[in-house]
């Protein structure tokens, strides 16, 4: 089966057959589906928006409806094997909050977000003085969904921060392919960042 979407590609080989997984913020449940198809994987999907979840029941994906700003408490400590937050991250008020919980109810994390340091949107500040608009980050700011937009750069630091150890990264542009020049100046060049992670083990 090919993925709707080549970032979702990256995500499924880093899912290790048969895995639980818990899909943060899931849309209309595709990576889910793909994920079941493509590696056996099983779990749920946290959506707010009523017609999403409903595309989500459509397509056959165990799904809850609710606001992820509220947390995880509904889920045990070690549920799921992979917690998945896809372009999610920069739009929830507690990025920080979240990612704890991600990993107390996860062995692994998956985060992808829109990366601010691309070079279009330090030209638009630069050359404008005005939030960027992009492919990638396509709102204006007044109307944009995104809260907490940061680089990557900004990412590994919150990582180190609270002790999160990241495993893999890569990066893409808006239309979610990977290209060669992106892995020489990722913080400059990806539009699109992907993070696998977890916990840091205790020296």
């Amino acid at each position: 089966m090919t993925p709707a979407r080549s970032d979702f590609r990256i995500i499924s080989d880093w899912i290790k057959p048969g895995s639980r997984v818990l899909d943060l913020g899931c849309g209309d449940g595709t990576l889910l589906d793909y994920l079941a198809q493509s590696k056996g994987a099983s779990g749920y999907g946290l959506e707010i928006d009523d017609v999403r979840v409903g595309e989500c029941m459509r397509r056959g994906v165990n799904i809850i409806q609710t606001d992820l700003d509220a947390g995880l408490s509904e889920f045990d400590a070690g549920s799921f094997d992979f917690v998945i937050l896809s372009l999610t991250l920069q739009a929830v008020k507690y990025p920080d909050r979240l990612l704890r919980e991600m990993l107390r109810v996860g062995t692994e994390g998956i985060v992808t977000f829109p990366n601010f340091g691309h070079w279009r949107a330090r030209w638009q500040l630069g050359a404008h003085g005005r939030m960027p608009v992009s492919q990638a980050l396509p709102h204006q700011w007044y109307d944009t969904p995104n809260i907490h937009l940061c680089t990557l750069h900004d990412f590994e630091r919150l990582c180190a921060r609270e002790a999160i150890t990241i495993l893999e990264s890569q990066v893409v542009d808006h239309a979610h392919r990977q290209k060669l020049w992106l892995r020489l100046f990722p913080n400059l060049l990806g539009e699109i960042a992907l993070y696998r992670f977890r916990r840091a083990e205790l020296p």
